[in-house]
């Protein structure tokens, strides 16, 4: 996020595009209701009528995928009317021309005829966003989750840029993270080709200076960028891996094409995870290391919006049980690493953190502790104060330039046909949380949604012969799926929504990948439906 979550409620006009948050990220949602009763405009573009869309002043029900399409008609609205910010464009910006070539070619009445979005509707939110003095973007995965995801995101900022929405108070483009501390663990280098601090792993010299930082030889760090998960399942279902350390994932559940996951996991030698609970994946390990709850552990956590937090543990462990990083300590002292893990509290991991991560030098334990709503990042020094805001000045970049990149439409990976003619679409739920592993174990919670159920439009119901409570089966090019049928106006017609939470859902889903952020296309797969005998449901309860 570029921007506090607190400051939502300073902006004048707030753009939501695929985020429910009034159900899934709660907190956030206070602040931007307090700058509705400030007299804010809210703009919520997405498939569903969630209870996020309730609350807006314009409501764009897009169809999945479109995402690109109706932001570049919104900047075609400004270019044309001309609201755009001319001076930020000039004096912090490049690509401006050929974003103005590319945006062009979206006039509303055309992406009005691929997105489902009136017109009208599209121009109303682009004049409010461009016209307000502060608008701040917020998305989710409803926009990352495709395979034009990135470039959905590269459009976000494109907008922001445009309008001079970016760099101040009320503004920004602020993406908001599905689980806790995922701001963390990307900073960290949880990811497949960077090391902490987003310090990229095929660069030489970022190779020597962390051999250095970890005691290790230069040729034991690898420059060549690794798998993400599904190119790992891939892979071992080609038998190019052998053996695999699942932590804090459940992958059966969670990963698209679920039955393909199982298969690959099945063919592993040797499969541990790291788990709380039983869960599916759990089921098909050879080993399972006990982990520790995040009420049971200590250190610091980043939040989405990038403030660094030390929270203490409030209970002991459980049984034997263990913090996330002894098990790794302790599996790299077996593995021959005991010099290159050689922690002893996690005060020595956040002194190492310090050292290599150039954002979190100044983040020491003692000031962390003073200060409990934490210290946002880049702090590089001990007196730094945090950087609440992002790109005030300058972009972080050469020449201090934000760089403005044309994105053209394109369609999902798998589109509709005569076989499957509906488009089923996935997320979230308020009474459950990601793969369920915990929620689907809470009585008060699970009482309340027990099954996998699915929207769909009453046009669309009556089409196939569907009738709400009844039982349906939804089947897609992978798998199929039973769920209990809420017929509801709340989603367009032709679409279908199943909640990820079950096992079930990612049977469906389809494993096609964005090609630069790797994220599978979760929100779009081609399938059909068909009713059955309620006896289904008991047999395949989700």
């Amino acid at each position: 996020m570029t921007n506090p979550i607190t400051d939502l409620a300073k902006s004048d006009c707030i753009l939501v595009i695929g985020s429910n948050f009034a159900e899934n990220h709660p907190i956030v949602s206070r602040w931007v209701f307090d700058a509705k009763q400030r007299g804010a405009t809210l703009i919520v573009a997405d498939t569903r009528f969630t209870p996020t869309a309730w609350q807006a002043d314009i409501f764009l029900q897009l169809m999945p995928g479109t995402d690109t399409s109706l932001l570049n008609a919104m900047m075609h609205v400004i270019l044309a009317e001309g609201l755009e910010n001319t001076a930020f464009i000039e004096e912090r910006t490049t690509g401006f021309e050929a974003l103005a070539k590319t945006v062009a070619g979206y006039p509303p009445d055309q992406a009005a005829r691929l997105t489902r979005v009136p017109a009208e509707r599209i121009v109303a939110a682009a004049r409010a966003y461009a016209n307000a003095k502060a608008a701040s973007l917020v998305y989710c995965m409803g926009v990352t989750q495709h395979t034009c995801g990135t470039q959905t995101v590269i459009n976000c900022a494109n907008l922001a840029m445009l309008c001079g929405q970016i760099g101040r108070p009320g503004t920004g483009v602020n993406p908001l993270r599905g689980q806790d501390n995922v701001q963390g663990a990307c900073d960290m280098g949880a990811l497949v080709n960077v090391y902490p601090g987003y310090q990229y792993v095929a660069d030489p010299a970022v190779r020597t200076r962390f051999a250095e930082a970890w005691n290790c030889p230069e040729d034991q760090l690898s420059t060549k960028i690794g798998k993400t998960v599904v190119e790992m399942t891939h892979a071992a279902d080609r038998g190019e891996i052998r053996g695999m350390l699942v932590m804090g994932e459940n992958p059966i559940v969670g990963d698209p094409n679920s039955l393909h996951v199982r298969q690959a996991l099945d063919r592993l030698e040797f499969l541990a995870v790291i788990e709380l609970f039983m869960s599916e994946t759990a089921e098909l390990a050879d080993v399972i290391l006990p982990a520790a709850s995040f009420a049971e552990k200590r250190g610091t956590k980043t939040t989405t919006d990038r403030r660094v937090q030390w929270l203490e543990k409030a209970v002991e462990p459980v049984g034997r049980s263990r913090p996330d990083w002894r098990i790794l300590c302790d599996l790299a002292g077996r593995m021959g690493l005991q010099e290159s893990f050689a922690y002893s509290s996690e005060e020595d991991i956040l002194a190492e953190i310090r050292r290599v991560t150039p954002s979190y030098a100044g983040l020491a334990p003692d000031r962390l502790r003073s200060t409990p709503g934490g210290i946002p990042w880049p702090c590089p020094e001990a007196d730094h104060p945090g950087t609440p805001i992002l790109h005030t000045h300058a972009f972080a970049r050469p020449g201090g330039r934000g760089v403005m990149q044309p994105v053209e439409y394109q369609p999902p990976a798998e589109e509709t046909s005569t076989d499957f003619p509906l488009v089923l679409t996935s997320g979230r739920v308020v009474m459950h949380y990601n793969t369920g592993a915990m929620t689907r174990r809470t009585r008060a919670l699970f009482r309340r949604e027990p099954e996998l159920f699915l929207q769909i439009h009453p046009d669309t119901a009556e089409r196939f012969g569907i009738v709400s409570g009844s039982a349906a089966r939804v089947i897609s090019r992978r798998g199929a799926a039973v769920a209990r049928v809420r017929v509801t106006r709340q989603i367009p017609t032709g679409v279908i929504f199943l909640p990820f939470h079950f096992p079930a859902t990612n049977r469906l889903t389809t494993d096609a990948l964005d090609p630069t952020a790797k994220i599978p296309e979760y929100k779009v797969a081609a399938c059909r439906i068909e009713p059955v005998d309620e006896t289904a449901i008991a047999r395949d309860p989700g």
